[in-house]
């Protein structure tokens, strides 16, 4: 029996782990980079060991450090969670050689199929060679051959970028991974990405657990997902259940595991790789059989026996991955201090066990390790439930709480919101409903593009494939409505803060400007409001924390809030909003030189262009600087040909968001074309 576990991981995920382990009564023992002292796993965990440093590659990734922190600290059993070293065959030798527990895969069958190029040999495929692949083979897909997440991965749709397409994507994969393997597939236009959740024990059983739907992804990485799978004809149901546990059987699988497919618009199912190891969405399908996954794996690893057939599934699980990033600016990852985040769950107990909940999610009191739980949807099966009269739930797992600062060296995931209904439709509104009405204040977060993506015709029609956001983005980040109404809520919530006297004489309006908004205001007799320039819109009632306005006729409240960071919060039932509050005066020093390059977001400079220095020509579009920031390269590129003036960025060096990176003058290179003619 295990009695103390060390989650080999950080974050949401091993949050996750030590609810199950609290409610089995296991003691838990977390690992923390220098960068995550604080941070919510280390609290949350019974004991916890350093990992001197913060850089993934001198922390998460050193193996032989998590083995010592584990025998130091008395455990007898390691949890490697999803990342990182989850699917290195040689920490995994490296746990079961210390005499601990390893609560995964034999290291046989994560060698078989952690590697993707050995999985898509195992089931008959092989990638490409980069060497042979002409104009006929494109597009391609690069791809890490360990790990996942969309780390390592990227299109090539033209052969001229395919050499720094390769080289990009072994960097990252390696800064990710510490494996810088990567290789070529076919990139399939319009496909569904449909995943089958695996369980198998030491005695030979192997469960299919109903299928996924992956397919809103952005940068490769899932943003949301869903269990089951939308609109799949039974007999491709049964295939992919059917490839999934002969995959599994074929290399001795043990724990749980997701075999991944791509279906072609025309049905067909291509394998593309099995991870061996528990999966971010893995709370989909806890929530449709009524399972803890997690209990599951500690079962399986103690060496007790599954049922021979899996639990029934029963209703609809949707989950938003909510990230510190901001979609209008191409994703970029975003940090600072995390204000606030209260996603306001239903206040009716999960009818199902997921782990022991959240600050947020009521734990159930019936937590099971074995089998489904039979006291709701999705459970085995309870005696009598009518599941279209069952209460829909949400449920919240988060790598952060309120106070906690969001850095650069990690994964930008904030939280995950699950919500469960009886059917597709019921799911999906309630999802985006608690999303919308959330309450997420600091960084920029993803949190308005997964409300709008829940509620774009082709989602809840379900015409879902991974080209979703290439088709939509521009239309899902465009600016949200009623910023107007937020600022001027602002305005006077502010005013109601700062107590004023209203005077006989008629006087100058008192102004205040929020983000793009200059907002007009006087005080009136009775204590309220009347604002100068927005004509149909009335002040009801104000408070420094909520504000009502009228407007044309309706009556909505406005929560507002400051946290003196130099944004304000304005939270409604239509909506959320956070505008910077904006000097009477611009500092002279805040203008930027033109044709300025600055970080946009603060991150580690890894790289610059070759042989670029102060008076080099550029071109419109060349990658200048290359900055990592939460394990993703992002370019840099010249916004215009000319000359590079400075440049200021340095391999190594970190940068903070806005730091001056390189000054390109578009004039000097007109001049330059003039002189070239002239010669």
């Amino acid at each position: 029996m295990i009695s103390t576990l060390l989650v080999a991981n950080r974050g949401e995920i091993a949050c996750r782990v030590f609810r199950t382990c609290r409610e089995l009564g296991i003691a838990t023992v977390a690992v923390y980079s220098d960068a995550d002292a604080s941070a919510l796993h280390v609290r949350e965990a019974d004991a916890a060991v350093r990992l001197p440093g913060a850089a993934p590659a001198d922390t998460y990734l050193r193996g032989d450090l998590i083995v010592k922190a584990a025998l130091a600290a008395g455990a007898d059993a390691v949890h490697p969670g999803y990342g990182f070293l989850s699917e290195n065959a040689e920490f995994a030798r490296a746990v079961t050689d210390a005499g601990l527990v390893w609560i995964g895969p034999p290291p046989s069958a994560i060698e078989a199929m952690a590697s993707k190029t050995r999985a898509k040999e195992l089931m008959g495929g092989a990638p490409l060679d980069p060497a042979t692949v002409t104009e006929a083979d494109l597009p391609l897909l690069v791809k890490a051959a360990a790990g996942g997440g969309g780390r390592g991965m990227r299109v090539v749709r033209a052969l001229s970028s395919l050499g720094a397409e390769l080289e990009a994507a072994r960097s990252e994969a390696a800064s990710a991974f510490g494996d810088g393997e990567v290789f070529l597939e076919p990139y399939v236009e319009g496909g569904r990405h449909v995943e089958v959740q695996v369980l198998a024990d030491a005695y030979g059983t192997v469960w299919a657990l109903g299928t996924r739907d992956c397919s809103l992804q952005r940068r490769h990485q899932k943003v949301i997902e869903e269990s089951p799978a939308p609109g799949l004809p039974a007999e491709l149901v049964a295939s992919l259940h059917e490839s999934a546990v002969t995959a599994a059987r074929a290399v001795g699988y043990r724990g749980a595991g997701t075999v991944e497919f791509l279906i072609s618009p025309a049905g067909r199912a291509h394998f593309l790789e099995m991870n061996t190891r528990l999966q971010v969405e893995h709370p989909v399908t806890e929530a449709v059989f009524g399972l803890d996954l997690v209990a599951l794996q500690l079962r399986v690893a103690e060496g007790s026996r599954l049922p021979a057939t899996p639990p029934e599934a029963r209703g609809h699980a949707v989950e938003a991955r909510l990230y510190a990033e901001d979609p209008a600016t191409g994703g970029t990852p975003q940090t600072g201090v995390l204000r606030a985040l209260d996603v306001r769950v239903l206040p009716t107990r999960p009818p199902l066990n997921v782990g022991g909940g959240t600050p947020h999610t009521p734990a159930s009191p019936a937590l099971r390790a074995g089998g489904p739980v039979d006291d709701g949807p999705g459970g085995g099966a309870a005696a009598g439930h009518d599941l279209v009269h069952a209460a829909p739930w949400l449920r919240v797992d988060a790598g952060y709480a309120a106070g906690d600062s969001i850095g650069v060296h990690y994964d930008p995931m904030i939280a995950k919101v699950i919500a469960w209904a009886p059917t597709r439709d019921a799911a999906v509104r309630l999802l985006a409903q608690a999303l919308r009405r959330a309450r997420v204040h600091g960084p920029v977060t993803n949190r308005a593009l997964l409300v709008r993506s829940l509620e774009h015709p082709d989602f809840t029609g379900a015409r879902l494939d991974t080209g979703f956001y290439e088709r939509h983005l521009d239309a899902l980040t465009a600016p949200a409505a009623g910023e107007r109404y937020a600022a001027v809520a602002a305005a006077v919530a502010d005013a109601a803060a700062r107590p004023g006297a209203w005077r006989n004489l008629h006087s100058q309006p008192q102004a205040k400007g929020y983000g793009e908004h200059e907002v007009r205001y006087r005080r009136t007799r009775g204590g309220g409001f009347e604002l100068v320039d927005d004509p149909g819109v009335r002040v009801v009632d104000a408070r420094p924390d909520r504000v009502r306005l009228e407007i044309d006729g309706v009556v909505r409240p406005f929560d507002v809030a400051d946290h003196g960071d130099g944004y304000v919060h304005i939270d409604s039932p239509t909506g959320a909003h956070a505008l910077a509050v904006r000097p009477r005066f611009t500092d002279p020093q805040d203008r930027a030189e033109p044709g300025s390059l600055l970080a946009p977001m603060p991150g580690t400079v890894v790289r610059v262009g070759d042989g670029l220095a102060a008076g080099v020509k550029v071109t419109q579009g060349q990658p200048l600087v290359w900055l990592e920031a939460m394990k993703m390269e992002h370019r840099i590129l010249s916004p215009a040909s000319g000359i590079l003036t400075a440049l200021h960025a340095v391999p190594g060096r970190q940068v903070e968001v806005g730091a001056l990176l390189a000054v390109v003058n578009e004039a000097t290179a007109e001049a330059t074309q003039e002189e070239d003619t002239a010669s």
